[in-house]
C-alpha cells in the first residue's frame, strides 16, 4: 500500500472510481463517539478533487451530527465492477440556491417532492481530505490466476489482485 501526495494522475483515478457509483454510506459521528451510517446520492459532478456534493434536509439528524463533528467518512463500492473507495473529509450544511440549481434534476423531487423552493432543502458538501482505493482486475480469470499464485506460492496475493493507494489530498 502507497500513501501519496495528490496528482493530477490521483484525481483522475479517484474521479473516475467514484464516477457512476450513484450511492456512498456517510459515516458520521454521534457525541458519544458512536458511529452512524447511511446511504447518499452523490450528485454526479465531475470530482475535481476537492469536494463532493449531496442534498438533504436542514433538520435531518446528519445536520445535527456534522454540526457537532465535521469529520465523515464516505464508502463507494462496487463489487461487480472490483472497484472501492474511503474518502475522508469535513462535511459542510450549505444554503446556497446557485448551487442547488446547478446540482438540481427533476430526479431529486423523488426525495425532496417540494424541490428547489423547499425551505428545508440543504447542500452537505464534502471536502476531501484523504482517500484510499482498492481497484482489483475486473476479470475473473484473472483475479482466479491470482488466488491460485497466492495459494501455490504461500504468499499473499498483494498487488496480484489489482491497485491500492492512500491519497492525500
Amino acid at each position: 500500500m502507497v500513501t501519496t501526495a495528490p496528482n493530477h494522475d490521483d484525481v483522475q483515478k479517484l474521479a473516475k472510481l467514484i464516477k457512476g457509483i450513484k450511492f456512498a454510506m456517510m459515516t458520521t459521528a454521534l457525541p458519544d463517539g458512536t458511529l452512524r451510517s447511511r446511504p447518499m446520492a452523490t450528485q454526479q459532478t465531475e470530482f475535481d478533487g476537492s469536494a463532493l456534493w449531496f442534498f438533504t434536509y436542514y433538520n435531518s439528524g446528519k445536520v445535527d451530527e456534522i454540526r457537532s463533528d465535521q469529520h465523515v467518512n464516505l464508502s463507494y463500492a462496487d463489487p461487480s465492477d472490483n472497484r472501492y473507495v474511503s474518502v475522508s473529509g469535513r462535511a459542510m450544511i450549505l444554503r446556497d440556491r446557485k448551487k442547488a440549481e446547478e446540482l438540481w434534476t427533476e430526479l431529486h423531487r423523488a426525495w425532496f417532492p417540494k424541490g428547489l423552493d423547499d425551505p428545508n432543502l440543504a447542500l452537505l458538501r464534502v471536502d476531501v481530505q484523504d482517500a484510499e482505493y482498492w481497484d482489483s482486475p475486473s476479470s475473473k480469470v484473472v483475479q482466479l490466476a491470482g488466488f491460485v499464485k497466492a495459494i501455490v506460492t504461500g504468499k499473499p496475493a498483494g498487488n496480484d489482485l489489482g491497485e491500492n493507494r492512500k491519497i492525500h489530498l
